[in-house]
């Protein structure tokens, strides 16, 4: 009942003139930047989070939420039209969206991905009121060691689900927390890898590494493997959907929701996960499986509402906890430390105005959503016939500027090359981006609740585990990182049996 009143409060927040105008403004900028190819969410939100800076927190956060989702829709689109998703949570999109789409069925395409995030966005927004109040009260008993293992989890977590191998996700995490490492130790004020230079002591912003290891380094990997032929735009009609269409899809938009909220609650890498493990359930439960692979409508339905709901579900770990689960997430904590607002279980009593505002404007900004990008569809199709020199030439100005705008110091637009060059090689070299700017974030975080915890116990390596919750955190970290080598004894001795059995019918013939 206290979270039905504390939303009522947000609504009366949410639906001011001014801050509805900022919710409008985000879902259009950021579906408008995140429709463009290449160019994800979690980008969209790193460019425009300058943006905001001049705002009040409020609706500073109304914006940036409107932005996430407008963003995210915007992503699903390049995968329907071109085949080319803006992130990997697009990329299952692509996999029935794009076949559609040449079809001559972009148009009902693209309105099963908006009604799909809508729907998926509802219910995952109405799960973050009913749980994340009780996640909050439940998280204030929460200590230093049993904070150190849920963020050990999270390294563990996000390094084991994205790449091509956890070693390159481990490796991706390694510089973020190298990175991270950079200024001033908290606890003696000694330098650290700033190499003399006063400017660093503060450490490297958390938005310059975003947008460098996003924007730059997407750019410059585009750059060097920039043809002159750009990807012709499917012209996309009115999108409608038939009573065809809206039986086979009403179910996949229900079921989404349900898998996707508890993947992006969970330090589990985000909605790519969910995306696949929707798309595998209305294959299987499909009366039109023929269909998929050809542009089957529920293969779009059913990972759309999933990502959205998703995106719901990162929210709770990130407002009550502190602990950003996908790239956009960390973005998004970094706006919060902006404005000096730590996330985390006192943030429903600090700041009750801001969060239930935040939470109301979800609200709001789906219906804004989808009432923007079902007509609009046709003229976000146009934006894709910008070419990709002067497209990729603006992302690298507004990079320049923003970063530029964080601290108002050349040395920044320095550090955001030399960043950017990094992500450039990670792509290069098939590291994920995610686990290095996870490390950037959490990386400080850690290293204090670890040190914390050790002075808490004089030392003693047991006071890491004296607690519960950090057993049963470090016994699911044990699960994650023996799963594989699990997998495969299993997958031996089956291997075995198989063998012995075939050999018993041999020989008995």
């Amino acid at each position: 009942m206290d979270s039905l009143n504390s939303l009522i409060d947000g609504f009366g927040t949410a639906l001011t003139p001014m801050n509805l105008l900022w919710a409008a403004i985000g879902v259009l900028l950021g579906t408008a930047i995140g429709v463009l190819p290449g160019i994800g969410p979690a980008m969209a939100v790193a460019l425009l989070l300058p943006v905001t800076y001049g705002l009040d927190p409020t609706g500073a956060f109304i914006m940036f939420a409107g932005i996430y989702y407008g963003a995210m829709f915007g992503g699903s689109t390049t995968s329907i039209l071109l085949n080319t998703p803006g992130e990997s949570a697009a990329v299952v999109a692509a996999i029935e969206g794009n076949p559609m789409a040449k079809s001559g069925r972009g148009a009902q395409a693209l309105a099963a991905a908006a009604i799909g995030h809508f729907a998926g966005g509802m219910i995952g927004t109405i799960l973050l009121v009913v749980l994340a109040p009780t996640v909050a009260s439940l998280a204030i008993g929460i200590g230093a060691p049993d904070y150190f293992a849920i963020m050990v989890l999270a390294f563990i977590a996000v390094t084991s689900v994205l790449g091509a191998s956890r070693i390159r996700g481990i490796a991706s995490l390694l510089i973020g927390l190298t990175i991270g490492l950079v200024g001033l130790d908290q606890m003696t004020g000694q330098q650290r890898l700033t190499f003399g230079s006063l400017q660093l002591a503060d450490g490297v912003d958390v938005v310059i590494v975003a947008v460098g290891l996003f924007a730059i380094g997407e750019a410059l990997w585009v750059a060097a493997h920039l043809r002159r032929s750009t990807g012709k735009p499917i012209p996309v009609g009115r999108p409608w959907l038939g009573r065809t269409d809206l039986k086979r899809t009403w179910k996949p938009w229900l079921r989404g929701p349900v898998i996707g909220f508890p993947f992006g609650a969970i330090p589990a890498g985000g909605a790519e996960i969910p995306t696949f493990l929707s798309y595998v359930t209305e294959k299987r439960l499909s009366k039109h499986r023929d269909q998929f692979g050809k542009g089957a409508i529920e293969g779009v339905a059913g990972p759309e509402a999933a990502a959205s709901a998703s995106a719901a579900g990162t929210l709770v770990s990130m407002l009550t906890l502190g602990l950003p689960t996908t790239a956009v997430a960390a973005v998004m904590l970094a706006a919060f430390q902006q404005y000096g607002i730590q996330p985390g279980p006192l943030l429903f009593e600090r700041e009750p105005e801001l969060v239930w505002g935040l939470i109301a404007s979800l609200f709001v900004g789906m219906v804004l959503l989808l009432a923007l990008n079902l007509p609009l569809a046709p003229v976000w199709a146009k934006l894709l016939r910008i070419p990709r020199p002067y497209l990729y030439a603006g992302i690298l100005f507004f990079a320049a500027v923003g970063a530029y705008a964080v601290g108002g110091e050349s040395l920044d637009l320095v550090i955001l090359l030399v960043i950017g060059l990094i992500g450039f090689g990670m792509r290069r070299y098939g590291l994920p981006v995610l686990p290095a700017v996870i490390g950037v974030i959490l990386g400080p975080a850690a290293e204090q609740q670890l040190r914390r915890a050790l002075q808490i116990s004089d030392g003693s390596v047991t006071g890491l585990v004296n607690t519960p919750f950090s057993v049963t955190v470090y016994v699911i970290v044990g699960l994650i990182v023996a799963w594989p080598l699990i997998g495969r004894l299993i997958g031996r001795r089956r291997g075995g049996r198989n063998a012995a059995e075939k050999s018993r019918t041999v020989s008995g013939g």
